[in-house]
């Protein structure tokens, strides 16, 4: 079977300097590791003397690429003819092992002039830690390769996913949003316990915290976006929010003119489901000119709050009318502290649903509708 290659996955060059891998491929042969270990069907001969790469720098990191340089010594430099990377996942960097079985971890280039871009979505995944490891090589007529020893083993970590990529999930979210439904308020689901603590200890103001690493893999929002969790979903039947929770019997509601309003920005932060027939989307609020507004603008596309799939706010015979996606569930990320006084608590009539908690909830990966072609 003839490997896979990575040339549809790259694009042109724009300069000798920075010349993608057109011709990297996944060469279906088993070259020796990083010890110099070889087995008897290796197919690379005995070594010679190749210059070791060295003093090996990463840069242009994104979610499923980056560029890779190192300095040689001149000796047989002109008899290299192939470089072998040896690329792996920092958890397993000694085991080899792919998410793919039939893609192994030896990829292999022609030598072409450095820096060059190593890009492939079935290889590299977002915001994860490599180690990556470099031979020269020369291929003989025999096919055989004579390689250097192994470089240095450099780590580096990928990015989180740019405005681009979240601008592709953001499309596929909105093929499958539904009609929109009215609501009125935004509320928020806890223990009884932090609803005291709030008050005792916070000046009955509820504070932003970190959001968990729940969603998309990529993310730019998890584990670093500082906000408070609320929804706004409604009961088709009633126009009120369910009486369920799987986040605590206690419930903070609020007006939502009173977080959403024409002086703040709306933003799309993720879409992922939990190996579940419903899907969730993640909105972030944040009053215009705030620290979360500020980190938002950089990292998120931004919606219109009068006109998008998921969340709208518009006035209509001088009151503001608000509306909601009716077949994804929204969590909306509200980024400044929100006072108890404008809103009430009070116990919910429900069952608290443990099954429908998303706190660190992974993504399924080989979800068709919510995942995009770049790693997972």
């Amino acid at each position: 079977m003839e490997a896979p290659r990575l040339a549809h996955t790259m694009s042109s060059p724009t300069s000798p300097c920075e010349e993608v891998i057109k011709n990297l491929s996944l060469e279906a042969i088993q070259l020796c590791d990083r010890d110099g270990n070889k087995s008897q069907d290796s197919g690379i001969a005995e070594m010679e003397e190749l210059p070791v790469p060295h003093n090996i720098k990463i840069s242009n990191i994104t979610c499923d690429s980056f560029k890779i340089c190192w300095d040689m010594d001149a000796k047989s430099k002109d008899r290299i003819t192939h470089y072998f990377i040896d690329l792996n996942k920092k958890e397993n960097k000694n085991s080899n092992k792919f998410k793919h079985k039939d893609v192994p971890t030896k990829l292999v280039a022609k030598a072409v002039p450095l820096p060059m871009t190593v890009r492939g979505h079935w290889f590299l995944s977002p915001r994860t830690e490599y180690t990556v490891a470099v031979q020269t090589a020369s291929k003989q007529v025999d096919g055989d390769y004579v390689v250097s020893e192994w470089s240095e083993i450099i780590e580096f970590c990928t990015a989180d996913y740019s405005k681009v990529h979240l601008t592709q999930l953001l499309e596929k979210a909105e093929v499958i949003a539904g009609r929109m439904l009215k609501l009125s308020v935004f509320y928020r689901n806890q223990h009884k316990e932090y609803f005291d603590y709030t008050r005792e200890h916070h000046g009955n103001a509820m504070q932003p915290s970190v959001k968990d690493n729940s969603g998309s893999h990529g993310s730019p929002i998890s584990g670093k976006l500082e906000g408070i969790f609320f929804s706004c979903n409604t009961e088709f039947n009633t126009g009120k929010p369910p009486q369920d929770s799987p986040y605590g019997r206690y419930r903070f509601e609020i007006a939502a003119e009173k977080l959403f309003n024409p002086n703040t920005n709306l933003y799309f932060g993720d879409f992922y489901c939990m190996y579940t027939a419903y899907h969730y989307v993640i909105l972030v609020i944040a009053p215009v000119g705030s620290p979360g507004d500020e980190f938002c603008k950089q990292r998120l596309p931004q919606l219109n709050i009068k006109d998008n799939k998921f969340l709208t706010c518009d006035e209509e015979d001088g009151a503001m009318v608000y509306h909601h996606a009716q077949d994804v569930i929204l969590e909306v990320i509200y980024t400044d502290p929100v006072d108890l006084s404008l809103g009430t608590v009070a116990e919910i009539t429900g069952h608290q649903l443990m099954s429908l908690s998303t706190a660190n909830a992974k993504k399924d990966p080989s979800c068709k509708t919510c995942n995009i072609s770049v790693g997972r």
